[in-house]
């Protein structure tokens, strides 16, 4: 009955994570416009603006942070390998119980934690670009920081799922 639950959670988390992924690929697509407009404006024209700088920078961050929890589902973080891709399933699957005990979740609860003072206190003043011609409501952008770190927690629950099934010695069954 638990492992019935405990995958039905992954599957949620997962089919969520996945829309939110496909949702934040197109920040991608945007930046890239972003970024050609402002590399044409300066070098043809000999004009740059403030604006174009920081929504590159508003995009990269949404990009980063949203996106963190997609990449963590399809297990495409960055690691140094030495021992892990030889170890069995279910030893992988400790370590990684261990390292969402140890790593993950004290990580995204510490900066949830620090940043939402930090997120309040933007939008209680209405926080914009200190730059003049700058992106106004900065605090819109500071909010993606807390969420990016919830969805990586919420992430981070169906890859704890996975791993203790593993540890159980349980195989998820395929999506159909």
């Amino acid at each position: 009955m638990v492992s019935k639950s405990l995958i039905f959670m992954i599957r949620l988390i997962d089919g969520t994570m996945e829309r939110v992924g496909r949702f934040v690929s197109w920040l991608s697509l945007l930046l890239v416009v972003a970024v050609c407009c402002d590399v044409f404006f300066r070098y043809c024209f000999d004009l740059s603006y403030v604006i174009s700088r920081e929504l590159e920078w508003h995009l990269f961050a949404l990009l980063f942070l949203l996106g963190a929890a997609y990449t963590l589902k399809h297990d495409q973080h960055v690691r140094v390998d030495l021992f892990y891709q030889k170890m069995p399933p279910r030893l992988r699957g400790f370590v990684n119980v261990a390292g969402c005990f140890v790593f993950l979740f004290p990580g995204c609860f510490l900066i949830i934690k620090t940043a939402i003072p930090f997120v309040v206190q933007a939008w209680q003043i209405r926080e914009g670009s200190p730059d003049p011609g700058g992106l106004p409501a900065r605090y819109l952008i500071k909010a993606a920081l807390p969420l990016g770190f919830m969805l990586m927690s919420l992430q981070g629950l169906s890859f704890l799922g996975r791993n203790l099934l593993a540890c159980a010695g349980i195989k998820l069954p395929a999506d159909n």
